[in-house]
């Protein structure tokens, strides 16, 4: 079953192992998120690209990474973000961070996601790193509605949002030691989409979930 949304944030060049563990993974990803340079770059970069194809040819599904500041980031950024997705990336879809959670701002994350399908987005993930406001489920189809290491997500009991059928909930945690099913706790908790990595600190998604890292 793929249960698995992977942030990985590292250049395919400088970590070819760990992209080649991902890619041996594709039966259990349900995606993995494209991040180059904290977005897709100014130009396109030929490694991401084959990384990409690869995945896609595995069935696994890309979406490219862009920051959206909460709702501050002006929109047409982010809009030409994802068209650089597409047409460098043939991404097949898009994970949207620092996502706003009330309904003050749902308005202008609906124009964000008409752009998104006006690409050709097949698969729109927001994270918002909470629970949103309900309205966010009509537009997503993965709501990130937990963010956090390890310790906050173990004695915490983050609420599922309700919205439309068949939108997935996803949490993903950082800190996690070996050996702790966070799997296990992330079904109980109602999510339907995890990752659990070791890293910590300002950058723990260029690490690996422990049950994907390659043998050294």
């Amino acid at each position: 079953m793929s249960t698995l949304l992977v942030p990985y944030y590292e250049h395919p060049s400088a970590r070819p192992a760990e992209w080649a563990a991902l890619l041996a993974a594709a039966p259990r990803l349900y995606g993995v998120v494209l991040n180059p340079a904290s977005g897709p770059g100014d130009r396109p970069d030929a490694a991401f690209a084959e990384a990409a194809g690869r995945l896609r040819e595995a069935g696994v599904r890309v979406l490219g990474y862009a920051d959206t500041g909460y709702g501050r980031r002006p929109p047409a950024d982010v809009a030409r973000d994802l068209a650089r997705y597409r047409d460098w990336y043939r991404t097949d879809g898009f994970f949207l961070d620092q996502v706003a959670s009330g309904p003050e701002e749902f308005t202008h994350y609906q124009r964000l996601a008409v752009a998104a399908w006006g690409v050709g987005c097949t698969a729109l993930a927001l994270n918002h790193g909470t629970s949103p406001h309900p309205w966010y489920g009509r537009i997503a189809d993965v709501l990130v509605t937990f963010e956090g290491d390890w310790e906050t997500y173990r004695t915490l009991r983050p609420a599922r949002t309700a919205g439309a059928a068949g939108v997935r909930h996803c949490h993903l945690v950082h800190g996690v030691p070996a050996g702790a099913d966070c799997a296990a706790l992330a079904r109980a908790r109602g999510a339907d989409l995890h990752c659990a990595v070791p890293g910590t600190g300002d950058h723990p998604w260029g690490t690996l979930p422990h049950t994907l890292e390659p043998a050294r």
